[in-house]
């Protein structure tokens, strides 16, 4: 049984829509049963023309004059996003940011479980602090086996990351999310996202400017 086709969705929407869910999240937990297209898209930061452009890879859903069921459109973005059963995900460098990303407590709350973190120093590992069990970095590929995982952090200084993504690309990896400060080369089949705390420090400053 081949699996539905996907549309093909901007990157910018696919953004857009994680903040949606997060706003929808909120007024679940508010008990709040419905939502305008106007209150949603004020609560996200969006112009509602906007919010019903996103929304209109869903189909024609909604009731004029009620707006949107929260837990319905709460799950159909879940359901696009891949994030109704939690997905897992390895953390490669558990250096100070590394540890501080294993420690964080929102990632299940949102869909996703670090099952493990890699280092090159096995030495190092024995006196970090945290749930998730620490590997050397001989084990990645037979953990990244058997636990299925298609997601990974990378957090190793910029001499170290291309090598960690071309063997995480090997063993089956095809979503990245890179902390370090070069641009990966990786396949048109494999999806890298940068986070690059200088740079969102140095945007902000321009804007800070008299």
């Amino acid at each position: 049984m081949k699996k539905p086709i996907r549309p093909e969705i901007p990157r910018k929407t696919i953004y857009r829509l994680s903040i949606y869910l997060r706003c929808l999240q909120r007024l679940k937990s508010n008990t709040i049963r419905t939502v305008s297209s106007d209150a949603l898209a004020k609560a996200a930061g969006v112009k509602p023309t906007q919010l019903r452009k996103d929304l209109t890879y869903f189909g024609q859903f909604g009731t004029r004059g009620l707006g949107y069921d929260v837990e319905q459109l709460a799950a159909m973005i879940s359901d696009l996003l891949g994030t109704k059963r939690l997905q897992p995900v390895v953390l490669i460098g558990v250096g100070n940011l590394g540890l501080a990303l294993l420690s964080y407590r929102g990632f299940e709350q949102e869909g996703f479980e670090i099952v493990a973190a890699f280092d090159v120093r096995a030495d190092r590992l024995k006196i970090k602090q945290a749930k998730q069990p620490f590997y050397s970095m001989e084990r990645l590929e037979e953990v990244v086996r058997d636990r299925a995982v298609r997601m990974a952090i990378v957090t190793v200084p910029a001499t170290a990351a291309q090598e960690v993504t071309n063997r995480l690309v090997a063993c089956g990896i095809a979503g990245i999310l890179n902390f370090s400060p070069i641009v990966l080369q990786v396949p048109e089949d494999v999806t890298v996202n940068n986070v690059n705390l200088a740079i969102e420090l140095e945007n902000l400053s321009y804007f800070i400017q008299d």
